[in-house]
């Protein structure tokens, strides 16, 4: 048996011993007598809690489900998101516990008279303090990601990111280094990314359209995103790095490909009915596989040039 299978069939087992233990408790319940009935459905209650924690807790180590592994530089980001998930983890369990050990520590009981207690300063101020470290905590190391996550590294080459529902294109730049200037009202048929004619950077500029970008590996990339319809959002889940679309804007985020490999993009915002299937491929190659590739496709130049179609034989 697989570890996948492993992990659910004890995940089954526990849940079917627990739900057989808690209909033989809650049943004694029902048959005894009144006040010993309510001290059951309370064990029930508490019981039920208790599991919740367990049952939590065993799915998050025995579950097969987890990040995809990682491609990218952004390790950081995966470190902030256990920190959080510990903090919140324990901040659950603990409350939960809590009111598990509340539910049986004060249930009912003949003659027993409730303790009334409005306030307690002592109690809120620990609650504000221990709450505020642990937002803090959850807070600082983002910040820092945040940090880096914005300040791009000044030898990442710029690649654009075009969407349009629902496909992907791009354009890289050509021997002279740099992407030309660009605008939507100049798309057309013959002109897909809406690159300026009048912009001699832009003659260079490899255009990738529709199909499959290729990225060489350990060079850092500033993804530029523009969207010419409605809201998209370009991810690749191996990358962690991702970014809204915004018609009429220009975002971006950037990221070093450190695994070579072919690395689904997805749209992460909902785009209209062709959501689901607006899907492409990343792939990262070694220098010399990325040069080859490169090689093959077209500028913008080569894609504007007029094609002739045929002449008529000359007169003689």
């Amino acid at each position: 048996m697989s570890i996948d299978g492993l992990s659910a069939g004890v995940v089954a087992r526990l849940a079917l011993w627990f739900l057989t233990a808690l209909y033989a408790m809650v049943r004694r319940g029902r048959l005894a007598k009144p006040s010993t009935a309510k001290g059951a459905e309370c064990m029930a209650i508490a019981l039920v809690l208790v599991v919740v924690v367990v049952g939590s807790v065993m799915f998050h180590l025995l579950s097969p489900w987890w990040w995809t592994p990682i491609a990218s530089n952004w390790s950081y980001i995966d470190h902030t998101l256990v920190i959080t998930f510990w903090i919140t983890g324990i901040v659950f369990a603990a409350v939960v516990l809590f009111m598990a050990y509340c539910v049986f520590r004060f249930r009912h009981r003949e003659g027993a008279r409730a303790h009334y207690e409005p306030e307690s300063r002592r109690l809120e101020s620990w609650l504000t303090v221990v709450t505020a470290i642990g937002v803090a905590a959850m807070l600082t190391p983002g910040l820092f990601v945040w940090a880096d996550f914005v300040t791009v590294p000044d030898e990442a080459t710029d690649v654009e990111v075009v969407a349009q529902q629902w496909q992907w294109s791009y354009r890289l730049p050509g021997k002279d280094g740099r992407l030309g200037l660009s605008d939507s009202r100049l798309i057309g048929v013959d002109n897909p990314l809406g690159v300026d004619p009048d912009d001699p950077a832009g003659a260079d500029d490899v255009i990738v359209e529709a199909t499959d970008l290729h990225l060489p590996i350990d060079r850092p990339v500033k993804v530029l995103l523009r969207s010419i319809d409605v809201l998209h959002d370009f991810y690749v889940p191996e990358f962690r790095a991702k970014m809204d679309m915004v018609p009429g804007m220009i975002t971006y985020f950037w990221f070093t490909p450190t695994r070579t490999g072919e690395f689904q993009v997805l749209c992460a915002e909902l785009c209209g009915t062709g959501h689901a299937f607006m899907r492409g491929y990343v792939h990262i190659d070694s220098e010399a596989d990325y040069q080859a590739w490169l090689g093959e496709q077209s500028t913008f130049a080569a894609l504007s040039k007029p094609t002739r179609l045929g002449a008529a034989e000359p007169m003689r």
